[in-house]
């Protein structure tokens, strides 16, 4: 069996997911699988994969679902890993050439050391710059969270023990909505294990026109109970006093979208929560007038 499964949610990204087949194809090290999770594609994905499978170098899987949101393609694709690590490789991405083989000799030194998991760097797939800094010198091992509270920045390319992934409570789904906020797993992650820190680039990236992190105003409108249920977990373990007031204003905004009169009652900071909640309706006109004006 493969040690490490290489999973990519996909809605109508064809024209983006063969640039991702042709990074994998060029990979060092082919011990890997690759998971092609298919959001309710409508462009011609599936014929896309087929053609693959017929010469691919890696054995490849392709599971079709009806249009759920990332998060719902996330829940699909832990229930479906059965190899020792996983990594999310997004539709719009590119491994560069060595990363499985970085991933593979990295986690055969620490594995039976208790981590989580590793973190390595992603770079702008156009500029080859970092997205948002590379880790401080030294550091060995971090929490997701941790490295954010102590100045980080920027997506980092998270590869995670599958059984660690699998104990945890799949990714809330609520009717109406296709969005939820991928750290929500990894902050329970976070508190029991922390993951090795590998300061080397494994992945370009090209952020989309039609992705949710360019929509993100967009997204709160459209999703307002799945963001609300994100910014409880965040206050609950919070990152930084600073971040769990940003968290809770949030929280309340979404909340108050989603039509939820019990908001305060339901919070796990009620105090702050009230005294939040001015703020959550002033960010609420802020994001109907984001997503209105043209």
């Amino acid at each position: 069996m493969a040690l490490l499964t290489i999973f990519t949610p996909s809605y109508n990204r064809s024209h983006t997911l063969s640039r991702v087949y042709k990074s994998l194809c060029h990979q060092t090290c082919m011990d890997f699988l690759w998971l092609i999770v298919d959001d309710g594609s409508t462009d011609g994905t599936a014929a896309c994969v087929r053609r693959w499978k017929q010469s691919s170098p890696f054995q490849i899987q392709y599971l079709y679902q009806k249009n759920g949101g990332m998060h719902t393609a996330h829940n699909t694709a832990y229930a479906h890993i059965h190899t020792e690590l996983n990594m999310c490789l997004d539709s719009d991405d590119c491994l560069v050439p060595d990363a499985v083989d970085r991933i593979r000799n990295t986690w055969a030194q620490v594995r039976h050391k208790g981590y989580g998991g590793m973190i390595g760097l992603d770079a702008d797939l156009n500029t080859g710059k970092i997205i948002g800094r590379a880790f401080p010198p030294g550091l060995t091992a971090t929490t997701l969270g941790g490295y954010y509270a102590r100045g980080g920045a920027g997506d980092k390319k998270l590869i995670y023990r599958t059984d660690i992934m699998q104990s945890l409570p799949p990714y809330p789904v609520f009717e109406g909505e296709k969005y939820m906020g991928l750290a929500y797993k990894y902050i329970l992650a976070d508190q029991q294990y922390r993951l090795y820190v590998i300061n080397q680039v494994l992945c370009n990236v090209e952020y989309q026109a039609d992705g949710s992190t360019r929509n993100m105003w967009l997204q709160y409108l459209k999703n307002p109970k799945g963001f609300a249920c994100f910014r409880k977990l965040s206050m609950i373990y919070p990152r930084s006093p600073c971040r769990m007031v940003i968290d809770c204003i949030h929280y309340c905004s979404s909340s108050i979208i989603a039509g939820n009169p019990r908001f305060v009652e339901e919070s796990p900071r009620k105090f702050l929560t009230l005294l939040c909640a001015p703020m959550g309706w002033l960010l609420t006109c802020m994001i109907n007038r984001k997503v209105h004006v043209p």
